[in-house]
């Protein structure tokens, strides 16, 4: 499979990402606040020949299987806890002629009950998993749609690890509607990437690993 060259504005591989980037920041005060969430600029190297449309997915390779004493005073979450991918960005079905997505396209603040599901102007959007940890706050809660950044609990003994990855596939469209998932758009694109690439980056809300 060939490699696909992937930059994320203001973000060295395995380098920290950036506050600007975050759902979730520190406050003087408290130690999480709604940070600007802003999506950062990606771009990419030009997919193969055959090459009919890219995938754009972010998600966090760290987040804990259990989550009971997530960002608990008193307690921590184990380095040694079981841990799961968590996606934060969906985007499907970006035409072949695109090579980049724009800082700000896919989130400018945090939006409560999420940004709209589908098809935008340079792709159609996933949910991500915002949705599930949003379900019981009826403030809050919706199917979120484009970009929302790290927010990782400030308890957690370990750094989190987020990915962004671009796939180049040979289908025009992958035929995803709805409140589709990272994992219903990865089990879509099986049989069909030609090429991908990423960037890995660093973002904690623990104070002791700041």
């Amino acid at each position: 499979m060939q490699n696909l060259d992937v930059t994320v504005e203001g973000l060295e591989p395995g380098g920290r990402i950036a506050r600007e980037f975050a759902f979730g920041v520190p406050a003087d005060d408290e130690l999480f606040t709604f940070g600007p969430n802003i999506s950062p600029a990606v771009s990419w190297s030009a997919g193969p020949d055959g090459t009919k449309s890219y995938a754009v997915i972010m998600h966090d390779a760290s987040v804990p299987t259990v989550f009971d004493d997530a960002n608990q005073e008193g307690k921590t979450i184990s380095a040694d806890l079981a841990r799961m991918d968590f996606y934060h960005w969906i985007l499907v079905d970006v035409p072949a002629a695109v090579a980049s997505i724009a800082k700000g396209a896919e989130s400018d603040a945090v939006v409560a009950k999420g940004k709209p599901i589908g098809p935008v102007d340079y792709g159609v959007r996933g949910a991500n998993n915002f949705g599930m940890f949003m379900a019981g706050n009826d403030d809050m809660a919706g199917d979120y749609g484009g970009y929302d950044g790290p927010a990782p609990p400030w308890n957690d003994e370990i750094m989190h690890e987020y990915h962004f990855t671009v796939y180049a596939l040979d289908v025009e469209s992958l035929d995803l509607s709805g409140a589709f998932s990272g994992q219903d758009a990865l089990a879509a694109m099986e049989g069909h990437i030609l090429a991908k690439g990423g960037v890995m980056g660093l973002y904690t809300l623990t104070p002791s690993l700041m």
